[in-house]
């Protein structure tokens, strides 16, 4: 985890870091904003359903936890598919259920259909849409992959920015049915997004004359067969350690965006300016994470990328734990500026350091298991910040054990990576990029030349040696015959 691995893909091509890359950045940038601002775009409608279904809001909160829940949870289902199928047509058939499960929550009779399509059929749509998304990314950027990381991060605030208004406005003239149609018609992008995602060929070798016949001779290996599932990612202590903390980090990240609103309600102010919070923390949250991944793709930061994703969550926890301080309207508009930036730092590096880890090979696999992990602490941590609010009745206990959390997540990855990580040879590219003198690794082929010049040379001498001891042994006619 101390080196970065750059791959050349599963399919062997060096990744083009530009070109219909950019066409596949946004695609990645259009299905991260959804993945991630739907769950909370959807609460826009809670009121209604309550309404409508005479039920708590408990109850209607589940939707928004299912829908996390297969986003995450569902993690190892997309890699085996994407292993197996390719990433276009699993995003293909995945805006398809994303669609679906909106069109047919629009004629839902109880709580228990919004529940199976709203939450299992579009939340496994949009897993199906995000993680291969993630994967392309990861193929068509190496040199780039920082900057593109952060680009489509940004994706998150800017649709939460445009989702939840539109939401009020759909409600507001047409109803929740209406609205879920609409939306439902809109994930139809998911789609297009995914026509966008164009696997990588490799070039066509120019065909020399006489060869074009040539008998295979069955020396060439066959080419062993790609695994569904890869679980030897396990035995690289980088990923173990970077999984640790990620699981850890998830307990505490997105609690206080949950509770910052009603923490503002809590100190006396107006609703409207209380929800004006979530929308400062959004807008810093749009510029902080490309500019995160502009920092991350410096010369002398890339390689320590990881220590750097260990700053952000440092950053974030600290921002967390002093913001249980807060006791008025601006000192809750001071913590959301920097929880803003700390956050979109986060957003910004938690892909790219697990790209950075495992490599291209293996990210399919690898991010499925890490977001099935942690689909266990998105359950987990939001309800028990919840349960101590309740027992406590006081928000500063809930903003200091989430900013424990995270700090701890900080700790865990800095120290295990200096303790247990061995700093990874580079590759002969990267280290000149740096301006470092690489020797290249000599081959088979080169070993045997040498080794046939260094037999040469011994026969010569050899064959000298016996000349000069010829020339001293005097001439008799048995020397001459």
């Amino acid at each position: 985890m101390g080196g970065v691995a750059l791959d050349d893909g599963s399919s062997g091509v060096k990744a083009p870091d530009g070109g219909w890359g950019w066409a596949v950045l946004f695609g990645c940038f259009i299905i991260t904003g959804f993945s991630y601002a739907f769950p909370k775009a959807v609460s826009v409608f809670f009121k209604e359903l309550i309404r409508e279904f005479e039920v708590g809001y408990s109850d209607t909160a589940w939707i928004s936890s299912i829908l996390l829940a297969m986003l995450y949870g569902t993690g190892p289902l997309c890699s085996i598919l994407v292993n197996r199928f390719g990433c276009r047509p699993v995003m293909l058939v995945g805006g398809l259920f994303a669609s679906l499960g909106m069109v047919l929550a629009s004629f839902a009779t109880s709580i228990m259909h919004i529940y199976l399509c709203t939450g299992v059929i579009t939340g496994l749509g949009m897993a199906l849409n995000f993680q291969p998304s993630l994967i392309m990314l990861n193929r068509y950027f190496s040199e780039k992959r920082p900057l593109a990381n952060g680009l489509a991060a940004a994706g998150s605030p800017v649709a939460l920015c445009c989702l939840s208004p539109l939401g009020q406005v759909l409600q507001y003239e047409y109803g929740w049915r209406g609205g879920f149609l609409i939306l439902g018609g809109m994930l139809l992008n998911c789609c297009a997004c995914g026509a966008l995602m164009r696997p990588l060929v490799p070039p066509k070798k120019p065909e020399t004359p006489g060869t074009e016949n040539t008998p295979d001779d069955g020396n060439k290996k066959a080419k062993p067969k790609p695994k569904l599932l890869d679980f030897s990612v396990f035995r690289d202590p980088g990923f173990v350690i970077y999984t640790v903390a990620a699981s850890i980090m998830v307990l505490g990240l997105f609690v206080p965006p949950v509770f910052v609103v009603s923490y503002a309600k809590e100190l006396g102010n107006e609703d409207t300016k209380s929800a004006l919070l979530l929308t400062i923390l959004g807008f810093v949250d749009i510029f902080a994470r490309p500019t995160c991944g502009i920092i991350a793709g410096l010369q002398w930061v890339r390689p320590r990328c990881v220590y750097l994703f260990s700053f952000a969550l440092m950053f974030n926890g600290i921002t967390d734990l002093v913001g249980s301080l807060s006791k008025d309207y601006s000192s809750l508009v001071v913590f959301c500026i920097f929880f803003g930036i700390s956050y979109g730092m986060v957003g910004a590096l938690q892909f790219e350091v697990l790209m950075a880890v495992v490599g291209t090979e293996k990210f399919s696999s690898a991010i499925g298991l890490v977001l099935l992990l942690e689909a266990f602490a998105v359950l987990v941590g939001p309800p028990s910040a919840g349960r101590l609010l309740d027992s406590t009745k006081n928000y500063m206990f809930v903003f200091l054990l989430a900013g424990i959390e995270v700090v701890v997540s900080a700790l865990v990855l800095a120290i295990c990576n200096l303790l247990f990580i061995k700093k990874k040879h580079e590759a002969p590219e990267t280290a000149i990029e740096n301006g470092e003198t690489v020797e290249k690794p000599k081959d088979s082929g080169d070993l045997r030349a040498e080794n046939v010049m260094k037999d040469s040379t011994e026969v010569e001498t050899f064959l000298k040696d016996k000349d000069e001891q010829n020339k001293n042994i005097p001439c008799s006619p048995e020397t001459k015959l």
